[in-house]
C-alpha cells in the first residue's frame, strides 16, 4: 500500500544494505547527508492516500532518521508539518523540501528540548498560531551515547539524556493536549532498548523504558478527551545516531543480530506511524508497536 509492487515482492532480507558497513566518524548530533550508505526515508517509494488530509502534525527531531521519514509520509498523506531540530541545518532544509514537494506547508523550529519547557510550549504555540490546530504529536527527538562502563558516564550526560528523551515528552504532551481534538493522537518513539537494554547504552535505555511506561499511563488520561496515545519501539535503524555515537565495530555489524541480518531503514518505520495517527487505528491506544526485525521484546 505504501511501496511499489516491485519493492513489496522483493526478499526483505536483501531489500536494503546489509553489514558490513564502513566506519564513518561523525560529530554529534550527526548529519544525514554524510552517511554511507545514505538512509532511505521513502523519498522514492512512499505513496500517500489522504489518510491525514487536512491535519497538522508536530514532529520532534524531524530533520533526520525516523522523524524525517514520518514528516515525509505524513505530508504525502495530506498533513501540514511542524518539526523541531537541534542544529542540523542541511538536514532540516531537506525535510522542508520534501514536505513542500508533497504540496503541504511546513515550519521548522531550531531548538534544544532539554531542560526547556518554555521552548516546548512555544513550539506548540507556534503550531496553533500558524495553522490554527494540532492533530498529531510525534515525540521522537532523542539523545544517545555509548560508554564502556557506567563509571565512564558523565553526570551531565545522564541529566541531558533524561531531559531530552523523557522530560521533554512530558512538556510537549502537556502543551499539545490543550489543543489536540477528539480523534487526534500522540505517538512516542521508544525502543527495543526499553525491553532488551544494552549495558553500553544505560542512560538511553533507561529513558526509553520510561517512555514506554509514560505512553501507557498517558493513554488512560488522554482518552478522556478522545485522544489516543501509542508508542513505536524500533530495533536497529540506520540513522545518523549510529555512526555518530557507536564504536566502529558496532557500526560495521549494525543490525546483523536481527532475523533479517540488517538494520531497518527509516522508510520501513514510517507506515506504522501513519497507521497509528490515522482513523484506521481508532481502537488502538496504550499500545507499544515493535518494529525490531524479529528481535523479541519482553
Amino acid at each position: 500500500m505504501t511501496q511499489t509492487s516491485a519493492n513489496r515482492s522483493s526478499d526483505p532480507r536483501n531489500r536494503y544494505p546489509r553489514p558490513e558497513f564502513e566506519t564513518q566518524p561523525h560529530k554529534l548530533p550527526g548529519e544525514e547527508n554524510k552517511m554511507q550508505p545514505r538512509a532511505d526515508h521513502g523519498e522514492n517509494s512512499y505513496q500517500g492516500h489522504d489518510r491525514l488530509a487536512g491535519q497538522v502534525a508536530l514532529i520532534t527531531g524531524g530533520d533526520s532518521g525516523i522523524g524525517m521519514a514520518v514528516a515525509l509520509a505524513y505530508a504525502r498523506e495530506g498533513a501540514d508539518i511542524v518539526f523541531t531540530y537541534l542544529s542540523e541545518e542541511k538536514d532540516a532544509h531537506e525535510t522542508e523540501r520534501l514536505v513542500k514537494e508533497a504540496g503541504r506547508k511546513v515550519i521548522s523550529i531550531r531548538m534544544d528540548q532539554s531542560n526547556n519547557r518554555a521552548a516546548c510550549d512555544s513550539a506548540v504555540d507556534l503550531c496553533i498560531e500558524e495553522f490554527g490546530r494540532l492533530d498529531i504529536l510525534v515525540n521522537n527527538a532523542a539523545f544517545q551515547q555509548t560508554y564502556e562502563s557506567i563509571q565512564d558516564i558523565p553526570d551531565d550526560e545522564i541529566s541531558y539524556a533524561f531531559q531530552t528523551n523523557i522530560e521533554a515528552f512530558f512538556h510537549f504532551s502537556r502543551a499539545a493536549l490543550k489543543h489536540i481534538p477528539p480523534g487526534g493522537s500522540i505517538i512516542n518513539t521508544t525502543s527495543i532498548q526499553a525491553f532488551e537494554p544494552s549495558s553500553n547504552l544505560a542512560p538511553y535505555a533507561a529513558t526509553k523504558a520510561a517512555i514506554a511506561n509514560f505512553t501507557i499511563s498517558l493513554a488512560s488520561e488522554a482518552i478522556n478527551q478522545g485522544v489516543r496515545v501509542n508508542g513505536v519501539a524500533p530495533g536497529p535503524v540506520w540513522t545518523p545516531l549510529i555512526p555518530t555515537t557507536m564504536p566502529d565495530e558496532k557500526v560495521k555489524n549494525f543490525g546483523a543480530n536481527t532475523l533479517f541480518g540488517r538494520p531497518a531503514q527509516p522508510a520501513e518505520l514510517a507506515p506504522v506511524y501513519v497507521f497509528l495517527a490515522s482513523a484506521d487505528a481508532s481502537y488502538v491506544t496504550g499500545e507499544i508497536y515493535g518494529v525490531t526485525g524479529g528481535r523479541m521484546q519482553m
